[in-house]
């Protein structure tokens, strides 16, 4: 068994699956937030326009879905990096230092996965590869 043959073939395609994946978990973090669905275990209710949570369901709806279809994947992926960067130490890190206990795992794991997207691209399976012709 070749591993650098399976790695050189799997890699690019685990990509799309990974970016796929972490849009439609974004995604749904948005139209939770900004439409109730899937509806909040706290009966929380949708934020109020133009306010801070507001913009953040935002971008995580119009990100989530450019970020599954893989279209304007670096851009998109470094803005909502930034976002999660954000969100973590204005709502999580004045809670506690640690992430387990203030709420703030996804908001890391997030930051740092879209990090990654804006570095290495959205993969084979998308939109921006099929614009330049790799699809």
């Amino acid at each position: 068994m070749n591993l650098n043959a399976i790695s050189s073939t799997w890699g690019p395609r685990l990509l799309s699956v990974l970016r796929i994946v972490a849009g439609v978990l974004f995604l749904e973090h948005g139209t939770q937030k900004l439409f109730g669905f899937p509806v909040r275990l706290d009966g929380g209710v949708a934020p109020a326009l133009f306010t801070l949570f507001w913009f953040a369901a935002v971008l995580e709806i119009v990100g989530g879905a450019l970020i599954v279809l893989g279209l304007f994947t670096r851009p998109v992926a470094f803005i909502l990096s930034g976002q999660m960067a954000f969100a973590y130490f204005i709502a999580h890190a004045p809670k506690s230092q640690f992430p387990a206990l203030n709420g703030g795992d996804a908001a890391i794991l997030f930051c740092f996965l879209f990090l990654y997207l804006a570095a290495a691209g959205a993969g084979p399976w998308s939109l921006d590869a099929r614009r330049r012709g790799r699809f």
